[in-house]
């Protein structure tokens, strides 16, 4: 039973990295048709759909801006509105892998923002997948060899924001609404990429820019939507392993979609990063087998004695 809910959360996960995938190459596929704040205030409008489905039997939607620290809520909706925009920029800029390729920086920001504001200790394990991930996105930037555009900022600048969201979730305890959670990364959006889209919005014009406008938006809540049911069904460091299918997505879209190969170190680049993941995901799968022997081990002991007869 244990084994069928970790496949089915597995599964789950799979399938939410493929739907914001499909997201990220519709809001790449209106690259010079819209403004990109107005594709990621889309995002924000689309978001409401699957709140029926994450609120429980009579929680009220009021919920939504229930916390108990407002500070973390406002942080989570101002990075958020950040990372989208961000994100949405940079995809329409770069080529999807090289893109995401410096978006997976973002344990790199967590790790610093963890070590050095929380004061939080971090294992050796961490920092060598740290280190390797920053030495693969050096790879793909080759600092003197290819210029930094606007591009590669927006992309480092959506790994800082999420790495922010991060630290957010996690000081705002287990205690939150998941409506409060889950609506801070909606009004975010909403209000900050509406607010920059008045400057240059214009109305969509046509069928295919309307879909791909529509498939951004809705694509990305029902990615969200399987990510949260995913998390219920399989433990966190399992259901964040497929996020490295991204990577996967993105190449064969940049090939085949976008026609934008990649040059040989732009490729070696990739695989450092995705290499860095696996090490930190290698990590964290050790830890949580050695946690489990341990309590399957205390169990054991405890319960000897008292199954001992005269």
């Amino acid at each position: 039973m244990k084994m069928t809910f970790l496949s089915s959360g597995m599964m789950l996960s799979f399938i939410g990295f493929a739907l914001f995938s499909i997201s990220d190459a519709c809001s790449k596929g209106l690259a010079g048709q819209l403004d990109p704040f107005e594709v990621a205030f889309s995002g924000g409008v689309l978001g409401f759909l699957i709140l029926p489905f994450i609120r429980r039997p009579h929680e009220p939607y009021s919920d939504i801006f229930a916390t108990d620290r407002p500070s973390m809520w406002l942080l989570r909706a101002i990075s958020t509105f950040v990372s989208t925009a961000a994100s949405v920029m940079a995809f329409m800029l770069l080529p999807m892998p090289e893109a995401l390729a410096l978006m997976f920086l973002m344990p790199f920001f967590v790790t610093l923002i963890s070590v050095g504001l929380l004061k939080e200790k971090v294992s050796g394990w961490t920092w060598l997948s740290v280190v390797v991930g920053f030495l693969g996105v050096l790879i793909v930037l080759r600092p003197g060899v290819r210029a930094f555009h606007l591009g590669h900022l927006c992309a480092v600048i959506a790994a800082a924001a999420n790495a922010a969201s991060v630290i957010a979730y996690r000081l705002a305890g287990n205690n939150s609404a998941r409506l409060s959670l889950f609506g801070s990364s909606l009004f975010g959006p909403l209000i900050g990429d509406g607010l920059l889209m008045l400057m240059h919005a214009s109305w969509p014009h046509g069928a295919a820019t309307w879909a791909l406008l529509l498939g951004y938006g809705f694509l990305a809540a029902l990615g969200q939507l399987f990510m949260m049911m995913a998390t219920a069904l399989a433990p966190a460091n399992r259901v964040a392993l497929p996020q490295y299918s991204q990577m996967i997505w993105a190449v064969v879209f940049s090939y085949l979609l976008f026609h934008q190969p990649l040059d040989t170190w732009t490729f070696v680049g990739i695989m450092v990063v995705t290499l860095s993941g696996m090490l930190h995901w290698i990590r964290q799968k050790l830890r949580y087998e050695r946690i489990a022997l341990e309590e399957h081990w205390r169990r054991h002991h405890t319960s000897e004695p008292q199954s001992a007869g005269p």
